[in-house]
């Protein structure tokens, strides 16, 4: 039998970090707060990013087949609060944050610690998320620093 409480509490003991994740839809760029994000191989250097189903930018990595994952530093909890919100609440989330566009025409956020561009070789939906792998096709580092996890928000986004 599963127990719900448990559940929700164990799965949220699964430390997650903070990115930006920079989508691109032929000019338009967006971004979201990703937290689902880890490593899944080394040749190629690949990724998975689980994005939810009824996010806009779910749509956006699809038709584009790439993104961008910007690293947040700790006490960078302002910005993924910002890309964190629905965007009809925000306007547009890149108003007062500083980025460029990468190699793939996804944004990235100037002041991260670093990036990663990705272009999608596989997706798979199940639930009310996608898993989108990504070959790391373009990377850098803009300063060192520890990154931004979940846990240190006090924010839940899980279970």
């Amino acid at each position: 039998m599963l127990d719900e409480q448990a559940k929700k509490t164990m799965l949220r003991k699964i430390p997650h970090g903070l990115y930006i994740c920079g989508v691109k839809q032929e000019e338009e760029v967006n971004g979201y707060t990703a937290s689902w994000v880890m490593q899944t191989s080394f040749k190629p250097p690949m990724l998975v990013n689980a994005v939810r189903q009824d996010n806009r930018s779910h749509g956006m990595v699809e038709s584009s087949g790439v993104f961008a994952l910007s690293v947040l530093e700790v006490g960078q909890k302002d910005v993924a609060q910002k890309f964190f919100q629905p965007l009809k609440r925000n306007g547009n989330r890149f108003d007062d944050v500083e980025f460029y566009l990468g190699e793939t025409g996804c944004p990235i956020i100037s002041d991260a610690l670093g990036y990663v561009e990705c272009k999608v070789v596989g997706s798979l939906p199940q639930g009310d998320h996608t898993v989108f792998l990504g070959e790391v096709i373009a990377s850098g580092v803009h300063r060192d620093g520890d990154p931004l996890l979940l846990e240190s928000t006090g924010w839940n986004y899980g279970g």
